[in-house]
């Protein structure tokens, strides 16, 4: 495995990010166990998931099944760097139960130590901007729980240049660390965050942690499977039949290479500097294997230029991508 500094900071972590999100809807609980375990044994130490992860009827389960893999000891917890989210509602309609109020930003920091079963999250995740917000109240929030040791990192997802640009201004006025890290959609297919997130990142010293670096498993060999009978859905079908040419193109592309369409694509976001750590979200041990060959695919100059002619991104850096 290879390992990088989360940002600015003095944490390192794997390159790749254990996304958890399939962990109870999806991938049963001793499935996820052994992915856990499987994970570990690569290297890879940096684990993510949310408070609503689980099913829109059990959130939180996501975070319980982490838990209960954490208590059973052989040094798990301590050798994860772990990251969860705060912001979405938990299932309640009662005021102050979702969103980033300090009180909120408490309660739920607390309900996910519990689930967790752990006394600290390594890096707590604002899973959304809350423009009702101020910063002062959210960064007063988090310092407190900075503090008391429940927390070492803030991080964001999902923000906006600007957001980000405001977080750590004001974090830096009452010196504090501010933001260390961003997860945001990211991947050839999706590019427009080089316009304004990437600069803001690489400015306040953000790693980023693209989400979706398939996009959806478009980019996972989508035309193959489709013709193995693997991706029938209609609205599926629907996002094929708008990318065709392009996705046509990369395929054949790969194959020229000699690497699974899956592995460039997250090649390609390990190529930016800026870039932390992709988050994969295997089902299976078998899945999560297979990704760990993206670690040894290299991409040369002029294979990075083809997959730019293929996925065209936004034509550089705000404000020039759209000004003069």
């Amino acid at each position: 495995m290879k390992y990088t500094h989360l940002g600015r900071t003095g944490l390192e972590v794997s390159r790749l990010c254990l996304g958890t999100m399939n962990f109870g809807p999806q991938t049963s609980e001793a499935d996820s166990f052994a992915i856990m375990d499987r994970a570990l044994e690569h290297g890879i130490n940096f684990f993510d998931t949310a408070n609503v992860y689980g099913g829109p009827d059990h959130r939180g389960h996501t975070e319980e099944i982490i838990g209960r893999w954490f208590a059973q000891g052989g040094g798990r917890r301590d050798k994860v760097v772990l990251a969860t989210k705060v912001y979405g509602n938990m299932g309640s309609d009662w005021p102050n139960h979702s969103r980033l109020s300090a009180l909120n930003i408490r309660k739920a920091c607390e309900a996910s130590l519990r689930r967790l079963q752990t006394d600290h999250i390594d890096i707590y995740q604002m899973h959304h901007v809350a423009r009702e917000s101020p910063w002062e109240e959210i960064w007063q929030a988090m310092e407190q729980l900075v503090r008391e040791g429940k927390v070492l990192y803030i991080g964001s997802s999902n923000f906006a240049g600007w957001h980000i640009t405001r977080a750590n201004e004001i974090a830096q006025r009452r010196n504090f660390l501010g933001l260390v890290s961003e997860q945001s959609l990211y991947n050839l297919n999706a590019r427009s965050i080089e316009l304004e997130v990437l600069p803001a990142c690489e400015a306040y010293g953000l790693g980023l942690i693209p989400w979706s670096p398939l996009g959806g498993g478009l980019l996972g060999g989508v035309l193959r499977k489709t013709e193995q009978g693997r991706r029938a859905q209609p609205q599926l079908q629907k996002v094929i039949e708008k990318h065709r040419a392009k996705l046509e193109a990369y395929e054949h592309f790969c194959a020229e290479l000699g690497e699974e369409p899956a592995n460039v694509a997250l090649a390609w976001l390990l190529t930016n500097p800026v870039v932390t750590a992709p988050i994969i979200g295997p089902r299976t041990i078998a899945q999560l294997d297979s990704t760990l060959r993206v670690l040894e695919v290299s991409l040369t100059a002029e294979s990075l230029k083809q997959l730019d002619s293929i996925f065209p991104g936004p034509g550089g850096a705000a404000p020039e991508a759209y000004a003069w």
